[in-house]
């Protein structure tokens, strides 16, 4: 009988997904360098992938199930049947924006204020998808540009029709970006310490997972 091939995430969650684990019953043994720790059930083949890979190897075949977060399967768009909430891991991605940025200011009117200036709308972000389809969400987006599609922008590609909306691959640090590098940005958190103490405020709650 083949095994269960059971991805589990590395980074934050690796942690809190042991804990679970061993509240279940189960035990995974692993040292710190090996990514396929052992478990105490022969029907298990365990695997530590990152929580980003996750979704795309389960909708591919290549696992049969897995833990990660509900913004890597949104992001990913990956066709995979969620079976439950583990209720732990808990993070919210946002917009933050400069502190200089007035108060109760939307994603929209803040757009808004650099495209009346004639400039182009910069954005750091792991979730290109997910902010490409919440920047094509707002009033102003639309009003201006109808379905025309954000520039994505990573190292190796440039995709989208609209030039005046980009959207830049971040690989971590993301608070560090603004103001320099892009005018806001959509990253994760729990607690909002990191985007402050980088003088930065949330401004909108894309999704809680």
């Amino acid at each position: 009988m083949d095994k269960i091939k059971f991805a589990i995430p590395k980074g934050s969650l690796e942690k809190a997904t042991a804990e679970f684990f061993s509240k279940s019953g189960f035990k995974i043994g692993a040292s710190e360098r090996t990514y396929r720790p052992s478990i105490n059930d022969p029907k298990i083949e365990m695997k530590v992938l990152r929580p980003q890979e996750i979704p795309v190897f389960v909708s591919e075949g290549l696992q049969d199930i897995g833990i990660t977060g509900e913004d890597w399967v949104k992001e990913n768009k990956a066709d995979v049947e969620v079976l439950q909430n583990l209720e732990y891991g808990k993070i919210r991605l946002v917009i933050a924006v400069p502190e200089s940025v007035p108060e109760g200011t939307t994603l929209g009117e803040f757009m808004e204020s650099i495209w009346v200036q004639g400039k182009n709308f910069r954005i750091s972000t792991e979730y290109l998808n997910i902010a490409s389809e919440y920047l094509k969400s707002t009033p102003q987006y639309k009003k201006r540009f109808g379905d025309a599609e954000p520039m994505l922008v990573t190292p190796w590609w440039k995709k989208g029709d609209n030039p005046r909306a980009k959207i830049f691959l971040s690989f971590g640090a993301t608070e560090a970006k603004p103001p320099e590098n892009s005018d806001c940005i959509m990253d994760v958190t729990e607690t909002g310490t990191t985007i402050e103490a980088n003088n930065l405020r949330i401004i909108e709650t894309v999704l809680k997972s």
